[in-house]
């Protein structure tokens, strides 16, 4: 009997396969329990629209993902920042803060998103990565400048 499963089945197949399995297995256990429906034409069909509609929205996705990595490898943020004596500013720039940035300016990136090889805690110029879709990222410039007794160097 073909079926379609609904959830993983171990030694089976996967979520979404079409599987062929002895007609017991398939009333007794599969369809009673509802981890599997039967495939008949109407349910392999909708399958099949369903698999199309997916893999279309992955390609939106993803080409909405190149585009804005285009305008974020262009984007130059600039941080201005309190520091101490030695140049070491207080505290550090977080993803959470650049995201917050981003934000001002109409991204909506998570912060969960931005990677920083190490932490921003001093003054100068950082190339930042955010991934915005699996293999697509974009690197964006951040300036950070110190202030240092009213004055912004």
């Amino acid at each position: 009997m073909k079926v379609i499963l609904l959830v993983d089945i171990k030694g089976t197949g996967k979520r979404g396969d079409v599987v062929e399995v002895s007609d017991g297995f398939a009333q007794n256990f599969l369809l009673k329990q509802k981890k599997a429906k039967l495939a008949d034409n109407i349910a392999i069909n909708q399958k099949q629209m369903g698999d199309k509609a997916k893999e279309f929205h992955y390609e939106q996705d993803k080409l909405n993902a190149e585009q804005l990595a285009k305008k974020l490898n262009d984007i130059t943020l600039h941080f201005v920042v309190k520091a101490g004596d030695n140049g070491k500013i207080f505290g550090s720039i977080t993803a959470a803060e650049i995201a917050d940035e981003l934000k001002k300016d109409g991204y909506d990136i998570n912060k969960k998103q931005i990677v920083l090889e190490s932490p921003i805690k001093y003054a100068g110029v950082y190339k930042v990565t955010i991934k915005l879709f699996t293999g697509i990222s974009a690197k964006l410039s951040l300036e950070v400048r110190v202030l240092w007794w009213n004055m912004t160097i």
